[in-house]
C-alpha cells in the first residue's frame, strides 16, 4: 500500500514530538504494508512550509528507518489567499515531490464559494488538486454534493482511512459512506500523526472500503491509486461520480 498523506516528522507541526514517535511509525506502517509514505506537513499560518529545510529532515527520518520504507515530500497544504498565490507563483514549491498533485484542505470555518476557480488556476498551472479529508471537515460533510462536483471538475479526492471505521464519529462516517457509494473518492491514506489515536494504519480501512465497494476498487484507492499519484500519472480509477442529493437525516 501506498500512504500519500501523513505527518511523520518530528517536530515540524502537530505530528510526533520526537524522532523516536517518527521512527515507530515509519515502522508500524511498514508492518502494516505500507511500502512508501509521502511526509506531508501543514503549510498554513501558523506552521511555515521550508521545502529545503524538511528536505533535510526528510533524509534524515529516512537514514533512521533504513530501506523498510520509502519516503517522499509533500505538503498538507490549506488553501488560503496567500498560499494560493505562493503556489500559483512557484508551481513545484508544494505538490508531492517530482509530480503535479498538490494535497489541498479547507478551514473548518469556511469553504469560499470561489474555491471552484481556485481549482480552475492550479490546473492551469498544471497543479491536480488533491482535495483532502472532504468528510471531516464540518462545512463539506454536510454539503458532500460539492466534492462530487469538485470530482467531476478533474480533482481527485482523498478520505483519511479511519473515517471508514468510526474513529471520526458518526457524521463524519455518513459521509465518509455517501461519498464511497457516490464513487466520489479515489484515494485512501492515513493522515498518520502519533502513534495513540491517529496511527498509520491502512489496512483497516482497505478492508471497511471492500465491505462497501467491493476488493478491486478497495486495493486501487491504497495501491494503484496513490502509486500513479508519487508516479506522477493519471490515476488508473477515476470513474464518474454519481450525482444526487445528500439527506442529512
Amino acid at each position: 500500500m501506498v500512504d500519500i498523506h501523513s505527518h511523520i516528522l518530528a517536530e515540524v507541526d502537530d505530528g510526533p514530538k520526537s524522532w523516536d514517535v517518527s521512527v515507530a511509525m515509519c515502522r508500524a506502517a511498514a508492518a502494516d504494508g505500507i511500502t512508501h509514505m509521502v511526509a506531508t506537513p501543514h503549510a498554513n499560518d501558523r506552521y511555515h512550509y521550508d521545502r529545503d529545510y524538511l528536505k533535510g529532515l526528510l533524509a534524515h527520518l529516512q537514514e533512521l528507518i533504513g530501506n523498510s520504507l520509502k519516503l517522499s515530500l509533500g505538503c498538507d497544504f490549506h488553501l488560503s489567499y496567500d498560499n494560493l498565490q505562493d503556489a500559483l507563483a512557484n508551481p513545484t514549491r508544494y505538490v508531492i515531490e517530482g509530480t503535479h498533485y498538490l494535497l489541498v484542505e479547507f478551514s473548518n470555518y469556511s469553504v469560499p464559494q470561489q474555491t471552484t476557480d481556485s481549482f480552475l488556476k492550479l490546473g492551469n498551472c498544471g497543479i491536480t488538486p488533491i482535495i483532502t479529508h472532504p468528510e471531516r471537515n464540518p462545512i463539506l460533510r454536510e454539503s458532500p454534493q460539492r466534492v462530487v462536483e469538485w470530482a467531476e471538475q478533474g480533482c481527485v479526492i482523498q478520505m483519511t482511512g479511519s473515517a471508514l471505521t468510526g474513529f471520526w464519529g458518526e457524521r463524519t462516517h455518513r459521509a465518509a459512506l455517501w461519498l464511497l457509494e457516490h464513487q466520489a473518492v479515489h484515494v485512501l491514506a492515513t493522515d498518520a500523526h502519533d502513534m495513540e489515536k491517529r496511527v498509520p494504519v491502512l489496512s483497516t480501512a482497505r478492508n471497511a472500503a471492500a465491505e462497501i465497494c467491493g476488493g478491486d476498487v478497495a486495493e486501487a484507492m491504497v495501491e494503484a491509486n496513490p502509486r500513479a499519484i508519487i508516479t506522477n500519472q493519471p490515476l488508473p480509477y477515476f470513474p464518474r461520480p454519481v450525482m444526487t442529493s445528500y439527506k442529512k437525516n
